[in-house]
C-alpha cells in the first residue's frame, strides 16, 4: 500500500512539473504599424514582413508563369521544346543572384544593426521585380 502511495505522489509531482514547464499563454507577436516604426528592431521586422509579402506574391505568380511556358512548349514541335527547362534554369540563377546581390548591399552597413533590414529590403525589392518579370513572361506567351 505504501508503494502505491509513493507511486501516486511521484506521478502527481511529475504531472505538476510537466504543467509548470508549459507556457502560461501563447506569446503574441507585437503588432507594429510599419509606417510608425521607430526602433531598429521594428524597422527590421517591417523589412522582413515586406520581403515575406513579396515572396508570397512571387510564389503565387510562379505556377501561372510555369503553366504558360509549358502550354507554349506543348504547342511546339518536340525538337523545339525546352521553355520550362530554361525557365527553371533562369529561376535558379535568379535566386543565386538575388541572395548574393543582397549580401553585397548589406556590406554597406556591415556589422551594424541596420544590416539585416538592408538585406531584407533588397530581397523584397528584387523579388517584386522578379514577380513583374514572371508576369511579363505570361503576357509575352499570349496568355
Amino acid at each position: 500500500m505504501r508503494r502505491v502511495k509513493t507511486m501516486t505522489r511521484l506521478l502527481a509531482i511529475g504531472g505538476l512539473a510537466t504543467l509548470m514547464a508549459l507556457p502560461v499563454s501563447a506569446e503574441e507577436e507585437p503588432i507594429i504599424k510599419c509606417e510608425d516604426a521607430v526602433t531598429q528592431s521594428e524597422m527590421t521586422l517591417c523589412a522582413v514582413q515586406e520581403h515575406e509579402a513579396a515572396d508570397k506574391a512571387l510564389n503565387e505568380q510562379w505556377p501561372k508563369t510555369k503553366k504558360a511556358v509549358a502550354d507554349w512548349d506543348a504547342a511546339l514541335d518536340e525538337d523545339q521544346r525546352g521553355g520550362v527547362d530554361a525557365l527553371m534554369k533562369a529561376q535558379r540563377a535568379w535566386i543565386q543572384y538575388r541572395d548574393a546581390h543582397c549580401d553585397v548591399e548589406g556590406f554597406s552597413v556591415r556589422g551594424g544593426t541596420l544590416e539585416p533590414a538592408i538585406i531584407e529590403l533588397c530581397l523584397a525589392d528584387l523579388t517584386r521585380k522578379r514577380t513583374a518579370e514572371l508576369e511579363d513572361l505570361v503576357n509575352g506567351f499570349g496568355n
